[in-house]
């Protein structure tokens, strides 16, 4: 997932400046990427992360703006056929009051099941940095193309929902969905992930991404095109196929009495056979419009299954080869 990789560590380089938001994307980083635990009778906060840059940035934060100090280890965990190495940041010491500032306890001591109600309903500002946490806590972008894909892995339902919410808020479409019993929240259109991938502040990525997808695109239409093209010209080849053999049964069956424009236009399709009605009409002398060609062409054709049907023999298309596609 080289693309994800990189846009999470643009993410995590951000520097900002509002409290509120670097408060918003941390309360999202730790309710996405580990939870409440009860450790010796206390609770402890943890928070399992992918990369040492972005575990500083929490480390950071938690620092600066609850003045909390944090432990940091390394965890092997395997999932999805992989193994990882995984940080832990921990909060123990002070972890309760952590999880109230932060939002992941309420007044009563009880864990909260979606996102803190102040984080989804701040500005813009706040709504983009809980993307942001979001997806550097779970997140992951798929190469553009027919199953692209902005998703977020979520700790539950509420997660989920409240994730969808701030998307809408700001005008993103994203839809909540569980594939056995995982909750995931997804942004599939195109322009809709390269919006999203603006608003979080991943700004350098999303050009690589917007040129990646309109190569695919470019390439996607030419093979449209390319295969358009080839359909039409395998239905024109089996036409003319079909028109040559009629028209040699036809003068098959007319013998000598073949008026000499019908048999002029039947040998002229003879000797052209790759030749469209137009250049038909080109190649004879003097020249003909394809109208005229075709309808010369129709009516030697109909004279002889006229004739054939009299002497009770096969008609003009007795000639038709079996492997012939009529569709």
């Amino acid at each position: 997932m080289a693309l994800t990789a990189e846009v999470k560590d643009e993410l995590a380089r951000i520097q900002l400046g509002k409290t509120t938001e670097r408060a918003a994307e941390l309360a999202t980083i730790l309710r996405f990427s580990g939870g409440l635990h009860l450790i010796s009778g206390r609770i402890a906060v943890e928070s399992e992360l992918e990369s040492e840059l972005l575990a500083r940035r929490v480390r950071r934060d938690i620092a600066e703006l609850y003045g909390v100090r944090s432990e940091i280890s390394r965890v092997a965990s395997s999932g999805g056929g992989r193994r990882t190495n995984n940080l832990l940041v921990r909060v123990l010491d002070g972890g309760e009051t952590l999880a109230r500032q932060t939002g992941l306890l309420d007044a009563r001591r009880r864990p909260i099941r979606g996102l803190p109600n102040r984080v989804t309903t701040g500005g813009r500002g706040e709504l983009a940095a809980v993307w942001r946490g979001a997806f550097l806590a779970a997140g992951s972008l798929t190469d553009p193309g027919r199953s692209a894909a902005l998703e977020v892995t979520c700790p539950g339902n509420e997660a989920a929902m409240a994730l969808v919410g701030a998307a809408g808020r700001l005008r993103v479409a994203a839809k909540a969905r569980e594939v056995r019993g995982v909750h995931r929240v997804v942004v599939r259109d195109g322009e809709a992930i390269s919006a999203m991938l603006t608003i979080m502040g991943a700004n350098t990525t999303v050009v690589s991404w917007n040129e990646l997808r309109q190569r695919r695109e470019v390439r996607a239409t030419a093979n449209r095109l390319v295969n358009f093209d080839d359909a039409n010209l395998r239905r024109s080849a089996q036409a003319a196929v079909a028109a040559c053999a009629r028209v040699e049964r036809a003068l098959e069956i007319l013998g000598d009495d073949v008026p000499q424009h019908l048999r002029y236009a039947g040998e002229l399709r003879l000797s052209h056979r790759d030749s469209s009605l137009d250049e038909l009409g080109h190649h004879a002398d003097p020249p003909m419009t394809k109208d005229a060609v075709a309808g010369r062409i129709r009516r030697l054709l109909a004279m002889a299954d006229k004739r054939a049907s009299d002497l009770g023999v096969a008609g003009t298309e007795a000639n038709l080869p079996a492997e012939l596609d009529e569709a």
